[in-house]
């Protein structure tokens, strides 16, 4: 049998008959960039997610650089941050000219182990960037806390986390901005690059609507320099059309997940995600914690079973980073979470008997190797 880590093509099935007209649509209209179906959208994702305001933009990396750039962090600031995600988050703080300070993980979560911020911060600390990765948010109340205490801007990376949740709060709604990403692998994707931001702000969306239309909101007229940070029709248009189907395709994950969870359960070689109490978990990655890591993705890709290391090497070791001056050790958590986590296909339109292989796989060769 054949698992791809991700499927795209049933859920395009599923919906073919109401993308099309809206792709065409636009084609007719000729109405590419921005213009009523990005208003449309943003309306949409203001409602779902929660916030005042949310602006469109090319990509969740874009979304990540409005947002310092609406904050007015740069040059000799500091933002905390983890060094357990995607390049992304501290790529887009260097981008910027300020400095990425990391703190570890917690070893359970793979979340930014809160108990480390407060020593981080010091006189050029701007802002914290939690992540809230694979779709399970940061514990929120003590970092925004923090940010209170030392008046501190919160960004929130939720690019894998639209539709998680925190006591009752969304991803996006907590910090002074949210950003979200809409790569077509995301549990809610476009047909190529997108973003969003959110905020309750009116002051920071306006700033931000600029900042993507470099740095001005009248043509040819420009407050400052921005980003040609734009959201395509088309791509605000797919994502519209799925917008509705959302809660139904992250409750399909969480079902897969919970089943998972049961045919791992017997197996102590294989540790299993942990969805914090607190917290709504939309499982954009079902994370597994193995010995012989790099062994049994072989394992599986020998059988045809999709999977993926989310992430192989700490942000901290990267050769780009070498300048901020940590080394092998300096985050002991993130370093293990990277040589030991796979994760596994979790898509909402599995079948239960593909479930159950990919397990039996996974079980067959962590049990054989011990």
């Amino acid at each position: 049998m054949k698992v791809p880590m991700l499927d795209l093509k049933p859920q395009y099935a599923q919906l073919k008959h109401l993308l099309l007209p809206e792709i065409m649509d636009v084609i007719e209209n000729q109405t590419f960039i921005l213009g009523p179906k990005v208003s449309k959208l943003e309306k949409e994702l203001s409602d779902y997610i929660g916030t005042r305001f949310t602006v469109g933009c090319s990509s969740g990396t874009d979304a990540l650089l409005m947002a310092l750039m609406a904050l007015d962090i740069g040059q000799g600031d500091e933002v905390i941050t983890t060094p357990y995600t995607f390049f992304a988050t501290a790529g887009s703080i260097a981008r910027v000219g300020a400095r990425a300070v990391f703190v570890d993980i917690e070893p359970d979560t793979f979340l930014m182990n809160i108990e480390q911020v407060e020593k981080k911060i010091s006189l050029k600390t701007k802002a914290i960037m939690p992540v809230h990765l694979f779709g399970q948010c940061v514990d929120m109340e003590p970092l925004l806390a923090l940010a209170k205490k030392y008046n501190l801007k919160v960004i929130e990376d939720a690019a894998q986390a639209i539709g998680s949740g925190y006591k009752g709060k969304n991803a996006g709604t907590m910090g002074d901005i949210g950003c979200f990403s809409f790569f077509p692998s995301k549990n809610l994707g476009c047909f190529g690059d997108g973003g969003l931001v959110s905020t309750n702000s009116e002051t920071l969306n306006e700033r931000l609507k600029g900042l993507r239309v470099h740095g001005g909101q009248i043509q040819y007229h420009h407050n400052e320099v921005g980003l040609n940070a734009r959201l395509d029709a088309l791509q605000a248009a797919v994502v519209s059309v799925k917008l509705p189907y959302l809660k139904s395709w992250t409750e399909g994950r969480r079902r897969h997940a919970a089943i998972y969870n049961e045919l791992f359960a017997g197996n102590p070689n294989v540790v299993t995600p942990v969805e914090k109490s607190d917290r709504y978990h939309i499982y954009n990655q079902y994370v597994i914690r193995v010995k012989n890591r790099d062994a049994l993705k072989a394992h599986l890709t020998e059988k045809e079973i999709g999977c993926a290391v989310y992430y192989p090497l700490s942000l901290h070791q990267q050769k780009c980073f070498a300048n901020l001056g940590y080394t092998e050790g300096s985050f002991p958590e993130s370093e293990k979470a990277a040589k030991e986590t796979l994760a596994l296909p979790v898509y909402p339109e599995m079948s239960e008997e593909q479930l159950k292989f990919v397990a039996a796989a996974v079980n067959e060769f962590t049990c054989k190797k011990g």
